[in-house]
């Protein structure tokens, strides 16, 4: 078996167990922050403990969480590795909860996943996939340049598959992230320019949601830039922006930093940030004449 294909199937228990664990209306933040900053509720630390359970029982070379300061690798006895597989060069890199501040008014969230090859850097990724918690439990899977969609069918407990995504050449719907005092003035123009053309706000704050519904809806623009108090953006290339960027290419969108392609960009940690746009290939195309 495609040893990418099993680690998908496992996380896919995991992101069941997620659901689950969500039925509770759990919004108690303990007095810790993840490595990026952010105040942890004790469902990130419990999502991240399970996905980190899964991956750590598998052959792999190990893996990053959002949620972690280093990333794990994964120490094997030469017996225990399949020397005919190269699973035991593949690396996970997770943001077991997006969008978490969101569970007290009972909003769309999500898990992301990025899987490289040897070395967490954009050109190394291979698949990507994230999980939905919404009305439903959903899935999408970035691989063999396809983005697939599937459901959970909660009574048979499988995977059906809803659809391929193909993004339109232009949407109508803006995701503007950041918040707008610390915009810069060319974003803010950027951004005046869609709403002007009738361009719709839909904006929740959680990633997952946002650019699940541009994938739905065929096209729009999420953008989350460069700011003046982070000026290398919020968003954590590992975790969320490249296993997106993936996504959206396969889906015949396009993804940048404002001008370079993302899944071009060098990371230099593993929790390095970078202002990102993810969108069809006409808004895509005006983010770059604006920033030019």
């Amino acid at each position: 078996m495609d040893y990418i294909n099993k680690i998908i199937q496992e996380l896919q228990k995991g992101a069941v167990q997620i659901a689950n664990l969500l039925q509770k209306r759990d919004i108690e933040y303990t007095a810790n922050s993840n490595a990026s900053g952010d105040n942890q509720l004790q469902i990130d630390i419990l999502a991240d403990k399970l996905f980190g359970d899964i991956l750590g029982e598998m052959n792999i070379k190990g893996f990053a969480s959002e949620e972690r300061n280093e990333a794990v690798y994964i120490k094997r006895n030469n017996h225990e590795i399949d020397i005919d597989s190269d699973s035991h060069h593949l690396l996970v890199a997770f943001d077991p909860l997006d969008g978490s501040s969101l569970v007290d008014s009972n909003l769309t969230i999500g898990s992301i996943f990025g899987i490289y090859h040897n070395d967490f850097q954009a050109q190394n990724i291979v698949a990507s996939l994230y999980f939905l918690y919404g009305p439903r439990l959903e899935m999408v899977v970035a691989k063999d340049s396809k983005s697939l969609h599937y459901l959970y069918n909660y009574v048979t407990h499988s995977w059906d598959f809803i659809q391929e995504f193909h993004l339109k050449k232009e949407g109508n719907i803006n995701a503007p992230g950041g918040t707008q005092k610390e915009w810069l003035p060319h974003h803010k123009q950027l951004i005046e320019s869609f709403f002007a053309d009738g361009y719709r706000l839909r904006y929740s704050g959680g990633m997952v949601a946002d650019l699940h519904q541009i994938l739905c809806k065929g096209g729009g623009i999420f953008s989350y830039p460069a700011t003046t108090q982070a000026p290398k953006g919020k968003l954590r290339n590992l975790f969320e922006v490249l296993p997106f960027a993936l996504i959206f290419e396969n889906a015949g969108g396009k993804a940048i930093d404002s001008q370079m392609r993302l899944l071009e960009i060098q990371s230099d940690s593993i929790h390095e940030s970078t202002p990102c746009f993810f969108g069809s290939i006409s808004e895509i195309d005006r983010v770059m004449q604006f920033y030019k």
